[in-house]
């Protein structure tokens, strides 16, 4: 039902971002081409995730944030997406494994700032006091508090929208698909 577009077939307002992402990846994913149709939904998703990468939140802990929005909301080309990511950052293949199939992390500091980014979910925000005592207590901040509220904004509006568009896994994250979650894991 979404169109898969080109450069060329893109609404002119969504142009740019497809062509700056083309040349930051060396490819066009094609979840940018369905996504495209939306210039206000494409550029604000690529700007807040351009954000949240600049937080002071270290590259795991905002990874295992995004994958845990991403299975959370069982978007299968965000979890390949952020597998490959993971992989090439070098994280261990039980920590892959663990934030993708849901069970228990070895670091405890990646636990608790999963921990906290579902509870935020679940409680929409009103996390109780002894919640975020736990989040801080592993050395996060009340600034990483925030910007895991940042992150989970941007993965769930991206979540939906490839989930609505149904976007297809490109060729190279193949290696990476996710089958989903199952029994107790999925939550």
């Amino acid at each position: 039902m979404f169109t898969d577009h080109s450069v060329d077939s893109a609404p002119a307002a969504s142009r740019r971002a497809m062509t700056a992402t083309a040349e930051r990846l060396g490819h066009l994913p094609a979840a940018i081409g369905r996504l495209a149709e939306s210039p206000h939904l494409l550029d604000g998703f690529l700007k807040l995730s351009a954000m949240f990468e600049a937080t002071t939140l270290d590259p795991l802990a905002r990874e295992t944030v995004i994958l845990t929005i991403a299975t959370r909301n069982e978007c299968h080309l965000c979890v390949a997406m952020h597998t490959a990511k993971l992989t090439t950052m070098g994280a261990s293949p039980g920590t892959i494994a663990a934030l993708r199939d849901g069970g228990p992390l070895d670091d405890p500091r990646l636990a608790a700032i999963r921990e906290f980014a579902v509870q935020v979910v679940e409680r929409a925000g009103a996390v109780e006091p002894e919640a975020l005592q736990a989040f801080l207590a592993h050395g996060y901040t009340t600034r990483n508090a925030l910007e895991v509220v940042l992150g989970i904004g941007a993965y769930t509006m991206s979540t939906l929208a490839n989930r609505l568009v149904d976007a297809p896994l490109d060729e190279w994250l193949e290696p990476f698909a996710w089958p989903g979650l199952s029994g107790s894991a999925a939550r």
